[in-house]
């Protein structure tokens, strides 16, 4: 064989063993891993995370309040099916119209300029689960300075049901033995439900949901409340306001010490029998959530850190991997 069919014959080969090798790394890179991970993204789409990041920060400086908004949408997307990304699809009987997410969700602008980034910049990669998981975390950084590695590799669902939206989502009437309950069935501790509670630092309630701890019915519980707190919430929800269809619009904030900040001082204000809703001050009526509420009132950097470990756990619930689900191409919309 003369040198250059020699050379040909070794290109040749140092090409098949790169298409091969090319190939394997692909077989085993997202989004077809089996399980979420950290740094899901490093490969298939490098900038995921910076993407989603970015604009999420200029959305919360614009509006703080988004910040709330995009936290709960993590949770109640994650107890409703899992982390599936199902929260975001329309449909007249999906789970925006359920009646603890109508007219109460938002954020979906946020994720939906989200979506649109990550598309452009990498087709058909990133879930919309993923989205909601990592812009709850940058939310959690840019208003509390609470950071944690986001697992990633969710896929979308495809199912979207109004009337599961009642069955797993704790009501903002109930005690605080339901709360548990709630949150044992998807296998997360007290201690992890008095700690996401905190979420509560920031955002806002209408007067149609509060208007109970001033107004009490029957079979609702009468917990204790400051009078002049009472006096400040009465003057934007007074009685007429739930018969003549106002209540709506009178929103209040839900932590009266740093509306605006993700912090410890929301248990402050249980303490004080400030908690805007029952959901709220209910953690004060057991010997277990009292004992957890108060612990978290005096050590706020301890209860940062535990409000990231249960982000994370709550971002793996019922989670769909692999080869199962799908990537939408919209987030409103199943492919």
């Amino acid at each position: 064989m003369d040198s250059k069919g020699f050379n040909f014959s070794v290109v040749a080969l140092l090409a098949c063993l790169i298409l091969s090798f090319s190939s394997s790394i692909h077989a085993y890179r997202p989004p077809y891993w089996p399980t979420i991970r950290v740094g899901y993204y490093r490969y298939s789409c490098p900038n995921a995370e910076y993407i989603i990041q970015n604009i999420v920060n200029k959305a919360v400086s614009s509006n703080p309040g988004i910040a709330a908004g995009l936290i709960r949408l993590h949770f109640h997307d994650c107890f409703v099916r899992g982390c599936d990304a199902s929260v975001l699809l329309d449909g007249p009987n999906s789970e925006k119209e359920g009646i603890p997410n109508k007219n109460s969700l938002r954020g979906f602008e946020v994720i939906d300029a989200v979506k649109v980034a990550l598309e452009a910049a990498c087709p058909g990669t990133v879930s919309c689960a993923d989205i909601l998981a990592f812009a709850a975390r940058d939310s959690s950084y840019k208003v509390g300075r609470i950071y944690y590695d986001v697992q990633a590799g969710r896929r979308d669902g495809r199912v979207s049901i109004d009337s599961e939206t009642l069955d797993n989502l704790p009501s903002p009437f109930v005690d605080v033995k339901e709360l548990i309950n709630s949150f044992a069935r998807k296998g997360m501790s007290v201690d992890e439900m008095v700690t996401l509670s905190g979420a509560h630092s920031i955002g806002i309630a209408h007067c149609a949901v509060f208007a109970n701890r001033l107004y009490p019915q029957n079979n609702q519980q009468d917990l204790p409340i400051d009078p002049e707190y009472a006096d400040f919430l009465k003057s934007i929800c007074p009685p007429e306001a739930l018969t003549n269809g106002t209540g709506a619009a009178n929103p209040a904030n839900f932590d009266v010490f740093t509306p605006n900040k993700l912090d410890n001082k929301y248990y402050l204000g249980l303490k004080s029998q400030k908690g805007l809703l029952v959901s709220d001050q209910t953690l004060m009526s057991h010997p277990t959530t009292a004992k957890l509420v108060n612990y978290n009132a005096r050590y706020g950097s301890i209860w940062a850190r535990k409000f990231a470990a249960a982000m994370v756990h709550m971002g793996t619930l019922d989670v769909i991997t692999g080869r199962n689900g799908e990537i939408r191409r919209n987030c409103h919309f199943v492919n």
